[in-house]
């Protein structure tokens, strides 16, 4: 068995992956009923917390907006108001209007037709509007489309530098490719019959989060809900709590960068 001193990247992400697999099992992430509401999760995440991004989408559905025609047909001012909750509200409501003219013009307003593009094209034409980065665009495609890519996240970052896996200096695509070479041949994670006792809440079911997807799809799902729940309660910015996260004996000697 390799020690902690000479595991590779690749197998660090591959032990990091099977050791929360064991300790937590399935995230259910992303908590939604259709591609379009993941969309806009997507779009709405942007810079707050999902709390806020819950209560703006619960203001959507209310107003009956949730959907291509619903945000088509409302007023920006409208649409500024029912996204308040999620921050820059201005901006957000007119990237929602920007990915709806998006969806008209290059595919005739169709999510099917849009995600039968392939892969490395789609995600071109997402990076082309206004606003939506990699991430937002990765999450569009994995969550909503099913296509298989990872998405790489602050948290992802955070964990992976902290394992000695990457560094400060490495894109975030490089991180993107490291996780999914890393992941090509893992299982996704099986369906617990009963909760593990732990602090970390999980989403229901909802879905979009047991929706039919390839088991690559499914992995990459996965590790993100993962790596985001370490990030969110273990791997903290400050004030890390390494002696009781799950990964503690994946670090590496010597102090974890903060």
């Amino acid at each position: 068995m390799k020690s902690r001193a000479t595991i590779g990247p690749e197998a660090m992400v591959r032990a990091i992956y099977r050791k929360l697999a064991r300790s937590w099992g399935q995230q259910h992430w992303w908590p939604a009923q259709t591609p379009f509401e993941v969309i806009v999760g997507a779009i709405l995440t942007q810079n707050t917390s999902w709390s806020n991004v819950e209560r703006a989408i619960a203001s959507l559905r209310a107003a009956k907006v949730l959907g291509g025609s619903g945000i088509r047909e409302a007023t920006l001012v409208r649409l500024q108001g029912l996204v308040y909750s999620s921050g820059y509200y201005r901006q957000k409501a007119q990237r929602l209007k920007n990915f709806v003219s998006f969806l008209d013009e290059k595919h005739a307003g169709s999510l099917e037709t849009m995600f039968a593009t392939p892969t490395d094209q789609l995600r071109t034409e997402l990076l082309s509007l206004k606003g939506i980065g990699p991430e937002t665009a990765d999450s569009i495609l994995l969550y909503a489309g099913n296509h298989e890519i990872f998405v790489v996240d602050t948290y992802t970052r955070r964990v992976l530098e902290r394992h000695r896996a990457i560094d400060e200096r490495t894109s975030y695509d490089q991180v993107r490719t490291l996780v999914q070479l890393s992941l090509q041949k893992e299982k996704p994670l099986p369906a617990r019959k009963s909760k593990p006792s732990r602090n970390v809440p999980v989403h229901e079911p909802s879905a979009m989060s047991t929706t039919k997807r390839s088991q690559l799809s499914q992995v990459y799902n996965e590790m993100h809900g993962l790596f985001v729940q370490v990030g969110k309660y273990y791997c903290l910015k400050q004030a890390p709590r390494c002696e009781t996260c799950p990964l503690r004996t994946l670090l590496p000697a010597g102090p974890i960068p903060l």
